[in-house]
């Protein structure tokens, strides 16, 4: 495994990999998994879907300033350095790519790319240019590596939507791919921030994935569910936690991210809708999300 630092070096080694890796006139397949760091298991599913399709696996490793607002956690991001290369060598991954801001930023950058409509809402909302901070590093990230594919956690499922909208739209010759949310053995979706949460907060937290699972369940047993009664429910359930406080609890299209009026009737949409959620414990966000095809989920059966 090789753990670059710079730019020019990554570039040469993803190039030099590619030209050993190419065999009967075609190019090896560069696959990149972009991270923040304090690497768990759910990067590690992502590197280990990456080498199911890619005959080189690079990933990055930069907490990225520009995406973070002047009172989120960008100083006291979780960080470890040894961890994180301990993890990539363990799942076969061939090239680290550490830059430092300065390599990525050695001036206050005059270029943002900016995807329009599917940032105004959720966390976009919440987090004023957090959307545009993610597709401009992706964006560098991609023109560094030149990957043929990319891949994503789904529990960032409007960052997905908002790369691969950004992909199509720019003409990049790149496969956005997303991958299942992983979670604890009790449900809690793993996130490096998982580490600020105190026990109490932890356990407090399993509300979010217990709250998906009724509505998916509630959405089974009551064929008139509107997408209102899915927003009250949400925050019926979450309020059972006492330090729960949320951002957003939201049911939408996906990947459009369109609003869905409270009369809608779930069952009645034809596509993919998500339900989305935001929470704060203490001083702790925390997001989960569940992606599923209403119209496509198993009648209740009525027994005489």
């Amino acid at each position: 495994m090789k753990v670059v630092r710079s730019i020019a070096e990554v570039r040469q080694q993803v190039k030099q990999l590619r030209q050993q890796r190419s065999q009967g006139g075609g190019d090896a397949v560069v696959g990149l998994v972009p991270t923040m760091g304090f690497l768990h298991d759910g990067h590690a599913s992502l590197m280990r879907r990456a080498k199911q399709t890619s005959d080189i696996v690079v990933i990055s490793i930069f907490v990225n300033p520009i995406q973070f607002g002047p009172n989120e956690d960008f100083e006291r991001y979780p960080r470890d350095e040894q961890r994180d290369l301990a993890l990539a060598e363990r799942e076969g991954v061939d090239i680290v790519f550490m830059p430092t801001v300065e390599d990525m930023y050695p001036a206050p950058t005059k270029t943002h790319v900016t995807v329009a409509e599917l940032t105004d809402t959720l966390c976009g909302a919440s987090r004023p240019g957090h959307f545009d901070g993610v597709s401009t590093v992706v964006t560098k990230l991609f023109n560094i590596v030149k990957p043929d594919e990319a891949f994503f956690g789904a529990k960032d499922a409007q960052q997905v939507a908002v790369i691969k909208q950004m992909v199509i739209d720019l003409n990049m010759d790149i496969n956005v791919i997303a991958c299942p949310i992983v979670r604890e053995v009790d449900g809690l979706a793993l996130s490096s921030r998982n580490v600020y949460l105190s026990a109490e907060e932890r356990e407090q937290a399993l509300v979010l994935s217990r709250s998906l699972e009724m509505i998916k369940q509630r959405v089974i047993e009551q064929p008139d569910l509107t997408a209102g009664d899915i927003r009250s429910m949400l925050r019926s359930e979450i309020g059972t936690s006492s330090i729960a406080v949320i951002d957003y609890a939201e049911i939408m299209t996906f990947p459009q991210l369109e609003a869905m009026e409270d009369r809608t009737v779930v069952r009645d949409v034809a596509g993919e809708v998500i339900v989305a959620l935001a929470v704060k414990f203490g001083k702790t966000r925390l997001i989960d999300n569940a992606i599923f095809s209403p119209s496509e989920l198993p009648q209740t059966v009525v027994h005489a």
